[in-house]
């Protein structure tokens, strides 16, 4: 079974971590692969794990050296993106490069937070928004990034897993209402998110 938190004692030398970077770096973009899904022109889904998370963590004390009094806000950063078994987590982002245009459709999608859902024939797994902070203004702009987490029920799970209906990711805001139909080989990937 797949651990559900992070430990300090797993985290490696960062010397040890410089040797075997390039291919932790390479196992972990073929791990992402089936584990992220485009929903719209900008919302890109990544849904995490504790192997994303591992990564992250190694990636996020090589990057900033702040040694062993990192490690412990890394954990309580990242540990809190693994599935709990009976949950996706994913980090969302609205990918888009040009800056004024970012600005632009960021003003326009307030709250947007709290209309994600990942649909399983008529089941609708509504996301939770991480509380850490609030991620929309009262101006109405929203971050670029947000973390969500979709609950299962027991059934809800079991239709996951059952392939018979189509499973859609999707925004149901007024300014965002895309959606996409999660491939096959996501949908395997992210079956082994529950335990």
């Amino acid at each position: 079974m797949t651990p559900r938190s992070i430990e300090a004692s797993v985290i490696l030398p960062m010397a040890d971590y410089a040797r075997e970077r390039a291919e932790r770096r390479r196992r972990i973009t073929e791990l992402k692969r089936n584990r992220r899904l485009e929903v719209g022109p900008f919302a890109m889904f990544y849904f995490e794990s504790y192997d994303t998370m591992l990564h992250q963590v190694h990636e996020m004390l090589f990057i900033e050296k702040g040694g062993a009094e990192q490690i412990p806000g890394e954990l309580a950063a990242y540990n809190p993106l693994i599935p709990q078994g009976s949950e996706l987590v994913a980090t969302v982002m609205f990918e888009i490069d040009d800056p004024v245009r970012r600005a632009r459709v960021l003003a326009a999608l307030g709250g947007v937070e709290h209309t994600a859902f990942i649909r399983i024939g008529s089941e609708k797994v509504r996301g939770a928004a991480e509380s850490d902070q609030e991620r929309s203004r009262d101006d109405g702009k929203t971050s670029s990034v947000h973390f969500l987490r979709f609950a299962f029920t027991p059934a809800q799970i079991a239709a996951f897993r059952g392939g018979k209906d189509d499973v859609v990711v999707g925004f149901d805001h007024p300014n965002y209402g895309h959606m996409a139909v999660m491939p096959q080989a996501v949908r395997q990937t992210l079956a082994q998110d529950f335990a």
